[in-house]
């Protein structure tokens, strides 16, 4: 039901936007553009919508918006920041109380939901509320779109969008990026040995990461160059073992084996550049490391096969 009315009014935001596009008050005729209210009457009405938004997010509300309430929220943010109305300074203060309100939110509501869940449980919830996040993103970035279109550009912040997804990535990732790192490596290390895990769960929250790299790619420097060590520890492990007690023909099977399936695993969770990275990291733990002592299985093994052809024969 929650995803049917998010789509639905996501139509119906899209329709409203065309419309708001089209009747853009910097386009109007002055004799139809109404007094402008001040500030603090109409920082109230949008203090409103973005607790309605909030309240939509938390499936609270399920009441769309109407194309009247999107004009009338479009409007109010021009005629605070527009032209000849304290433009620059209001327009500056609009810019803080939009990323305020996703402050305020996530350190409200989503870091508390996250903290103290561990594996799992914290993808699942980390899931769940980026997905909240990208729809408040979506109808505060309309309401208060103006502003993308007059002062982010010409003041070269970062828009809108790009606001509301640093502050998430500032106030959870920030806090708890080497715990969810950390929990979904673990799933995939738990998948290489056998376990069947929820694969969905690992694919959503490594989307996030690629999404993040858009923006801020420390987090997801930090994500590969994390699972590239966890993929190198675990397949040195595996090399170690096999190198003393298999010969050469069963040793190279397994790394055929291991080879199909990593690269099976991670064409399902990672982007191209990412997946070549693993893979060379695997063929160097499981080949480039025990090169030599390769070779001389290979030659034993070959010695042994003309030895037993031999006296075969």
């Amino acid at each position: 039901m929650k995803t049917s009315r998010i789509k639905f009014a996501a139509i119906w935001c899209y329709i409203v936007e065309l419309v708001a596009s089209a009747c853009d008050p910097s386009s109007m005729a002055v004799d139809n553009i109404q007094k402008p209210i001040d500030f603090e009457q109409g920082w109230a009405i949008l203090q409103g919508a973005v607790d309605r938004v909030i309240n939509v997010v938390e499936g609270i509300d399920n009441k769309p918006f109407t194309a009247d309430e999107y004009i009338e929220y479009y409007t109010i943010v021009y005629d605070l920041g527009g032209p000849g109305r304290g433009g620059y300074e209001n327009s500056k203060k609009l810019y803080g109380l939009y990323r305020k309100a996703f402050e305020d939110y996530i350190t409200l509501k989503v870091l508390p939901s996250l903290l103290g869940k561990k594996d799992e449980v914290l993808l699942q919830e980390l899931e769940r509320r980026w997905q909240d996040h990208k729809t408040m993103t979506y109808w505060l970035s309309r309401f208060f779109g103006y502003l993308d279109r007059y002062f982010t550009a010409i003041q070269k912040q970062p828009s809108l969008r790009e606001t509301s997804s640093l502050s998430f990535y500032d106030l959870v990732f920030g806090k708890i990026n080497s715990q969810i790192r950390g929990a979904a490596i673990s799933m995939i290390d738990r998948e290489r040995e056998g376990e069947q895990i929820h694969q969905v769960i690992v694919k959503n929250v490594v989307a996030i990461y690629t999404e993040i790299g858009k923006d801020l790619m420390n987090y997801t420097r930090d994500f590969e160059d994390d699972l590239a060590k966890h993929t190198a520890a675990f397949y040195s492990q595996k090399a170690s073992n096999w190198i003393t007690s298999e010969p050469y023909k069963e040793y190279m099977l397994k790394v055929e084996d291991c080879l199909k399936h990593e690269r099976d695993r991670i064409s399902y969770y990672l982007p191209t550049g990412l997946q070549k990275k693993l893979l060379e990291v695997v063929q160097h733990e499981l080949l480039s490391v025990y090169a030599s002592e390769l070779q001389e299985k290979k030659q034993l093994d070959e010695v042994l096969l003309n030895v037993e052809s031999y006296y075969v024969g």
